[in-house]
């Protein structure tokens, strides 16, 4: 094998592939990419942890000669990144050593033999999603969050993708607060999908390097989807079970419900939870009376009180929060106000926008004495 590229191209290729590159495996081959230098004169780098697989195909190379090695991913990516921006020569020598060449520089690393690589391949398609590309961003900045980090946890790790006749809905919770997501979307047949959060949120970054705004189709088969864009093939493994009926935790009713400017909330939020941290699950303490949200938090570092106006109707109520989980939906929120509706202090709150029903984020009340 042997090829030339330019220094930035194949840097900004490895920073896609590498996403599915992990070091948390036994298997030696897990944490290398592969490399193939075609004879039509392209370079398709692939990576995979077995749950993601990402493959890059380079058109912009000169292929001297073709073959195929496997290289460190770190350790290649990171000679890569500090390699001046000019022309490098790759090249496969007979001890399966790489050479790496500038016109100042050359390495020579290991390499490793393709043939135990796994083969990302093709799918079997039985459904295909199309997407705007910023909406589909868009659904996994405002779900993705509130997904369970504990792998311990099952299926709420996942997000889950809910094809129904007339919208497609985005939906995750980690037993404390649920986010979901809903937009308009014609559906040929109902559809339920859970891919793993982190996938989501590594997909999300490999979208935002994409400067068009072309449609994302995803290929969906009963195990696995695939996605398709800009010379780029990921491959997922769905989580397989069932997910929680999320329909049936959205409260009905609401006893209180307050407007209140997000901005405003969110730098209350922000102050008030320098001392939340210091206590017991991150607690604030909202009190709703007439026209006044005030937030309070004590520690034995100290104490603090904000005071923010709002419209409310029904009742007065006094309830606590883990202040981070208020703030994170604060984060994505882009709506100048929104609303609050609570029942009592022991059920959950929800927020949301003030137009439309697209989306609504439930997270449960702390307990204060």
């Amino acid at each position: 094998m042997k090829f030339t590229c330019s220094q930035q191209s194949l840097s900004k290729a490895l920073n896609t592939v590498s996403k599915a590159v992990t070091s948390r495996t036994t298997i030696p081959i897990l944490k290398g990419i592969l490399l193939n230098a075609t004879a039509d004169g392209k370079l398709i780098l692939s990576a995979s942890d077995l749950d993601l697989s990402i493959e890059k195909t380079m058109t912009d190379i000169n292929v001297l000669e073709e073959g195929s090695v496997v290289v460190l991913s770190k350790l290649f990516t990171d000679i890569i990144r500090k390699l001046p921006n000019e022309d490098i020569l790759i090249e496969q020598k007979e001890d399966k050593s790489v050479i790496i060449k500038t016109s100042i520089s050359e390495f020579a690393i290991l390499g490793l033999s393709p043939e135990e690589f796994p083969q990302i391949g093709e799918i079997e398609e039985e459904e295909e999603i199309v997407f705007e590309k910023e909406l589909f961003r868009e659904m996994i900045r405002k779900s993705a969050f509130s997904a369970s980090i504990d792998d311990s946890k099952g299926i709420i790790v996942g997000v889950l993708i809910e094809l129904e006749e007339n919208y497609i809905n985005m939906v995750a919770l980690d037993g404390f607060r649920m986010a979901v997501i809903r937009e308009e979307m014609k559906n040929e047949k109902k559809n339920k999908i859970i891919i793993s959060s982190k996938i989501m949120n590594e997909i999300n970054k490999i979208l935002a390097d994409i400067e068009e705004n072309e449609d994302i189709k995803f290929v969906l088969s009963k195990k696995k989807a695939a996605l398709n864009f800009e010379n780029t093939k990921i491959v997922i493994r769905l989580l397989e079970g069932e997910f929680i009926k999320y329909k049936d935790i959205l409260p009905k009713e609401n006893k209180c419900k307050v407007t209140v400017n997000k901005n405003l909330l969110h730098e209350s939020m922000d102050r008030a939870s320098l001392l939340s941290r210091e206590g017991k699950n991150n607690l604030i303490r909202f009190t709703i009376n007439e026209n006044l949200l005030t937030i309070t938090s004590r520690s034995e570092e100290g104490n603090v009180k904000e005071e923010v106006p709002i419209s409310k109707e029904g009742n007065d109520i006094e309830i606590g929060f883990n202040s981070k989980y208020v703030i994170d939906v604060l984060k994505v929120l882009e709506d100048d106000e929104i609303i609050m509706e609570m029942v009592s202090s022991v059920k959950p709150c929800v927020i949301k926008p003030v137009e439309g029903k697209g989306y609504e984020y439930l997270v449960l009340p702390v307990r204060i004495s």
